[in-house]
């Protein structure tokens, strides 16, 4: 009996010690429970929605008016003031009237002799009838009387149109403007002798109404076709768009305009086709060729689906969102997405009414995760008061322009596919209305031959940047920065990215 107790007396704290071990490796063999994530969700509900087209445009004058020298002489002097606002009968040049004022005084003398001419054979006349009658005078003497008499009277009509035509040489040298407009620079220097080779003394350009011309592309055409085809999208009731003018700071023009032409011939150059409108300009804010954005608005595209754009995400497959299903877990969607409008994305595929989209906190999900949602509030979009042409005031809502855009190529190429050219089409429209810089970061595989990488890296980001500037970006707001490597495996995708980013 004691020999069992001794015995069970050791046993027992080494089975012990085997418990606690064995309790120990099934809670190490446990996975970790994954943390909830907090995110903010939208419900997507269905709603006519107003659709926006973008184009840059250039502002063209609708009378643009050469001012040039009527006859020949020496400038005498410059009287308006280069690059000013001026109004019609404004003197803008004076000649020397001297030689000009010679010949008027010449003509009116030869008029003068013309005249006195006329009067003695107008009394000739007068004699020479009576005595006709009474066969005192021969008929012969009457008709040389009465063709004397209506030769002086001819040459005093010539007199008075060459009177007249010295008159309005003189009243040349007096140049005026025919318009009100903003004048340009003086193409002649004073004291320079004008002749019919070197007349063009500078230019007016009516400031109102001003013309905004934009290009559209044939497969914006296209599309727009088959949108409507389809449904997806309403044309205001007479093709009658509203065109707001967006200036360089983002602001709105106070005034809108409308379409007047469309050039019916196809530019095969730029694959275009050229529209214009036509805006009431009374204050002379715009002037010719500044370039702005025309924003066409009154479409809508009916039962349409929008996302905040940031709750969209893009990799190399294209474009995804998480949605959060019944029992609270994040799910990748692939989406098929459309314009921008305003802060929002309009969604053509992908989504449907009900789903719940993660605007927030979806840079930490992964598939699956459990989340913890809370509902998406927008930020009070910046708006900035505008005067109508009415005279009312508007409330203008001023859309930001994307801070950072991501554009994936394929995988060993350089060149651009059709999502990417269309990212870059959208981007190009926001960063023409802002005067900060735009870098432009190309990214390079670590794996692999090192410096093919770094190169095609920077061949991309030059793509990228060519393709901007045909856009219409200014080339100087562009900066090219040196390729960043990355890791490839799972981030192959983004190691063939290239980013955009508006500096500060």
């Amino acid at each position: 009996m004691p020999v069992n107790l001794v015995f069970i007396g050791r046993v027992a704290p080494m089975l012990l010690a085997f418990a606690v071990v064995a309790a120990c490796s099934k809670n190490e063999n446990k996975p970790a429970e994954k943390p909830t994530v907090d995110v903010t969700v939208v419900t997507i509900a269905r709603k006519d929605t107003p659709a926006t087209a973008i184009y840059v445009a250039q502002t063209q004058s609708s009378q643009a008016v050469n001012i040039q020298a009527r006859v020949s002489g020496f400038l005498e002097k410059r009287v308006y003031v280069e690059g000013s606002v001026v109004k019609a009968g404004q003197v803008l040049f004076q000649m020397d009237q001297k030689p000009f004022q010679a010949q008027v005084d010449a003509a009116a003398a030869a008029l003068q002799r013309q005249q006195a001419a006329m009067e003695v054979a107008k009394a000739n006349l007068a004699r020479t009838k009576p005595l006709a009658a009474q066969n005192a005078l021969s008929q012969k003497d009457l008709d040389d009387a009465t063709g004397q008499f209506q030769q002086t009277s001819a040459a005093v009509e010539q007199a008075k149109a060459q009177l007249e035509e010295a008159n309005l040489n003189l009243s040349y040298t007096t140049i005026r403007s025919p318009v009100n407009g903003v004048s340009s620079f003086a193409a002649i220097a004073d004291g320079t002798y004008l002749s019919p080779q070197n007349s063009q003394l500078t230019t007016i350009s009516v400031l109102t109404p001003m013309w905004i011309n934009f290009s559209v592309s044939e497969n914006d055409m296209e599309r727009i076709r088959e949108d409507i085809r389809s449904g997806q999208l309403k044309l205001p009731e007479g093709g009658r768009f509203a065109v707001e003018v967006e200036m360089v700071d983002g602001s709105l023009f106070p005034y809108t305009g409308k379409i007047t032409f469309a050039d019916p011939s196809y530019n095969s150059t730029t694959g275009t086709f050229l529209l214009r409108a036509t805006v009431n300009n009374p204050e002379g804010a715009l002037r010719p060729n500044q370039y702005v954005r025309a924003r066409l608005t009154g479409a809508i595209r009916p039962n349409a689906i929008v996302v905040p754009q940031r709750s969209v995400q893009q990799s190399g497959k294209g474009h995804f969102v998480w949605v959060i299903n019944k029992d609270n877990q994040a799910e990748l969607r692939p989406v098929t997405v459309g314009d921008w409008i305003a802060e929002d994305w309009l969604i053509a595929e992908g989504l449907a009414e009900g789903d719940q989209v993660v605007v927030d906190g979806g840079i930490r999900l992964t598939q699956g995760a459990s989340v913890k949602t809370s509902p998406y509030v927008p930020a009070a979009s910046s708006s900035v008061s505008a005067k109508k042409g009415n005279g009312r005031s508007a409330q203008v809502s001023t859309a930001t322009s994307p801070s950072s855009v991501s554009v994936y190529f394929p995988s060993g190429q350089a060149t651009l596919n059709t999502d990417a050219q269309r990212a870059l089409r959208i981007a190009a429209a926001a960063y023409i209305g802002i005067g900060t810089q735009i870098l432009i970061t190309g990214y390079a595989d670590k794996t692999g031959n090192a410096a093919a990488n770094i190169e095609l890296a920077k061949r991309r980001a030059a793509t990228v940047r060519d393709q901007l500037v045909q856009l219409g970006v200014e080339s100087r707001r562009i900066k090219l920065e040196p390729p960043v490597n990355i890791t490839g495996g799972a981030s192959d995708d983004q190691a063939r990215r290239v980013d955009l980013v508006v500096g500060q």
